[in-house]
C-alpha cells in the first residue's frame, strides 16, 4: 500500500542533493555521466551569488577548452538559517515549531538551492559544454569543498571570491574566505575570479588569481 506512494512534487527539480556519504556513490546508473571521458574535469564552485554567476560565465569565455567537462559544485548548509550568510534565500520563518514544519522548510530550501544552481549553470548549457551539477550538504563549506574537489578528481577549480565572502574578516582580523581556504588546501590549481568594484579603478576587468596546488609546489622544491 505504501509501495505506490509515487506522488509527484513538481516544485522540486530533479537535481539530487547528496548528504555526506560513502565515496562509492553509483547513483544515476541509468543515465550516462556527462563528464565521462572528458580530457579535463573542471570544477566551478558556486554559492548563490551574482559573483558565482560571473565566475561561470568567465570560465566559459576564458578558461574552458574543447574536450573539457564541468562539474558545478555547491555545498549547501545543513542549517537553512546558517545559509543566510552566503546567498539570497527564500523567506522562511525564523523558527520551526515541529519536526514536520522544519522538514518542510528544509525541503523548500533544497528546492530553491537546486533551482538557483541550475540557473547558474545555464551559460554552460547554452555553450554546449558538457556538465553536471553536484550538490552536497555539510556544516563546513570550506573543508567540504576541498574534500569534494579531491574526491571528484578535478583538474582545477574556479570560484568567484566576493561571492564566497572574501571581504569578511574574523575577530582575529584574518581573512576567513572560502576562496582563501581553498587556495591553501585544495589538491588542484584554484582559479579565483573577482569581479572588480568601482573602487578598483573602473577598468571593468575582473581580477583573476591562479594558484597552483601547493602539493605540486612542494614536490618541485624537493626536486630542485
Amino acid at each position: 500500500m505504501n509501495h505506490s506512494d509515487n506522488s509527484d512534487h513538481p516544485q522540486l527539480p530533479t537535481i539530487k542533493i547528496r548528504h555526506p556519504s560513502s565515496p562509492h556513490h553509483p547513483s544515476s546508473a541509468a543515465t550516462p555521466t556527462p563528464t565521462a571521458g572528458a580530457r579535463r574535469k573542471i570544477g566551478v564552485a558556486v554559492d548563490l551569488s551574482d559573483e558565482s554567476a560571473f565566475a561561470v560565465r568567465w570560465a566559459v569565455q576564458n578558461y574552458l577548452r574543447p574536450g573539457d567537462a564541468v562539474i558545478v559544485l555547491h555545498v549547501s548548509p545543513t542549517s537553512v538559517l546558517y545559509g543566510a550568510d552566503w546567498g539570497p534565500l527564500p523567506h522562511t520563518p525564523q523558527s520551526a515549531e515541529t519536526p514536520e514544519s522544519q522538514k518542510q522548510i528544509e525541503d523548500e530550501f533544497d528546492a530553491f538551492t537546486a533551482s538557483k544552481v541550475a540557473d547558474l549553470a545555464r551559460p554552460l548549457k547554452e555553450s554546449g559544454v558538457p556538465f553536471k551539477i553536484h550538490i552536497v550538504k555539510d556544516h563546513d563549506m570550506r573543508e567540504r569543498l576541498c574534500l569534494e574537489v579531491e574526491r571528484l578528481g578535478l583538474s582545477a577549480v574556479i570560484m568567484g571570491s566576493r561571492g564566497f565572502g572574501a571581504e569578511k574578516r574574523g575577530s582575529d582580523g584574518k581573512l576567513g574566505s572560502v576562496s582563501d581556504y581553498c587556495v591553501h588546501h585544495c589538491v588542484c590549481p584554484v582559479v579565483v575570479v573577482r569581479y572588480p568594484d568601482d573602487k578598483d579603478g573602473g577598468s571593468g576587468e575582473p581580477v583573476v588569481t591562479i594558484k597552483e596546488a601547493e602539493v605540486e609546489e612542494e614536490a618541485s622544491k624537493a626536486d630542485a
